[in-house]
């Protein structure tokens, strides 16, 4: 039912207990269950100017929104757990009595199938709210297409610095810059091991991998590195071991890996040629599935993450990662990483800006995007008003010890 062009329409997936948390009863809800009045005043219809005009709506017919994501595809497995954290926060809307319909399309982990699936959430499916796809290279291409349309794109899944660049107008984040990624590692490493040589691992194709890249020739150079070196790779990695062997003649005492998952997975597993690097880190081990896919190679490699369960607990909105670890592994049977809580978080904010606005306008929702500085089970949310970088949220630096992330303090010191 999830292939190529024909969308999953999704009201609910069940009978799940009504959410206790107030902005999913009282926040989200009051927008969106039927009203005793008429229309919603923001969308009576009013011609608006380039492609912001939205179709009038009358309160007993469901807000839309819609997504393309990548239930297949390399990205899959990123993939799947962000459109289960949309389904997740859908399915509490919908059992909190709002009326919500998700209008989902596989985009098969392609930029250019992401474009003609936002095209068509646009144009034939017309969505209320359009949610952004997985991939900094996804977001990116369907960024102008929103802009162009007048609506905002609710950004979860691109990281990449260049989003935010292209999206100033109109794309509110969830999600930390990959600039910020590893940019404090240089200075942990130094504090742990004395550092003084870093060599960056890169996936040459896209921006994601060079936007982290740079966060941590800068945070090198901050923390006072003697030898900062990039080496860029085409992906996949065909040969990790010879490509290994040129990137380590400079016997680095750090070494960060930016790539795709298999990328990073590909440079672990050479892992007895790494055993003279102090410090080991790529931004694939800050996913659950880092480990479980190397094993006791995965022992003391450091990763971002986004998020980590059991850190907030008393959030301005929302549940609490408890709450939301345990409806997610009882809905799909496994625990949520980082990429699906920060797709549940962006409904969260999705909303809060909607309470805020009392409306579906897009220009009032940017509005209160702008103003809003909150916290839900994801961490900070706060954007630059001006470039709307979200600043809000803080990435963690955590290192897999018998078989468990932990998260570091800044100093590296655990």
């Amino acid at each position: 039912m999830f292939h190529d062009r024909r969308p999953l329409t999704l009201y609910g997936m069940g009978s799940p207990p009504s959410c206790p948390f107030p902005v999913l009863n009282a926040s989200i809800s009051r927008m969106l269950q039927p009203a005793r009045g008429g229309p919603i005043a923001a969308r009576a219809g009013a011609a608006s100017p380039r492609g912001t005009d939205v179709r009038t709506w009358h309160t007993h017919e469901p807000v839309v929104a819609g997504v393309s994501v990548s239930v297949s595809g390399p990205l899959r497995r990123q993939g799947q757990d962000a459109y289960d954290g949309i389904r997740l926060w859908v399915d509490h809307v919908v059992s909190a009595g709002g009326r919500l319909r998700l209008v989902a399309l596989d985009d098969v982990s392609s930029a250019s199938r992401a474009r003609a699936n936002v095209t068509r959430l646009l144009t034939e499916e017309r969505v209320d709210l359009l949610l952004g796809p997985y991939g900094s290279g996804s977001t990116l291409a369907v960024a102008h297409l929103a802009a162009a349309h007048g609506k905002i794109l609710w950004n979860h899944g691109g990281a990449s610095d260049a989003v935010i660049a292209v999206g100033s107008a109109g794309v509110v984040s969830v999600l930390s810059p990959a600039s910020d990624y590893l940019r404090d590692l240089p200075r942990l490493a130094r504090h742990r091991t004395g550092a003084q040589r870093v060599v960056i691992l890169y996936a040459e194709r896209g921006t994601f991998a060079s936007s982290v890249r740079r966060g941590v020739e800068e945070g090198a150079r901050t923390a006072g590195f003697d030898r900062v070196r990039a080496v860029a790779f085409d992906t996949p990695i065909h040969d990790a071991k010879a490509f290994l062997d040129a990137a380590l003649a400079d016997s680095p005492d750090l070494l960060v890996v930016a790539g795709r998952f298999e990328d990073d997975a590909a440079i672990i597993r050479e892992r007895r040629m790494l055993e003279t690097v102090g410090t080991v880190a790529c931004v694939a081990a800050g996913a659950e599935a880092f480990h479980r896919e190397l094993g006791v190679l995965a022992e003391g490699v450091i990763g971002p993450s986004q998020w980590e369960p059991h850190l907030y607990e008393r959030p301005s909105i929302g549940p609490p990662s408890a709450w939301f670890g345990s409806e997610f592994q009882r809905v799909f049977q496994r625990d949520p990483g980082y990429v699906a809580a920060q797709a549940y978080a962006m409904g969260l904010i999705v909303g809060e800006c909607m309470r805020r606005a009392d409306s579906l306008e897009d220009r009032a929702l940017l509005a209160a995007a702008r103003e809003l500085d909150t916290t839900t089970l994801y961490g900070g949310f706060r954007l630059d008003p001006g470039t709307l970088r979200q600043v809000g949220h803080k990435i963690l630096l955590v290192e897999w010890r018998d078989g468990r992330k932990h998260p570091l303090p800044p100093t590296g010191i655990a």
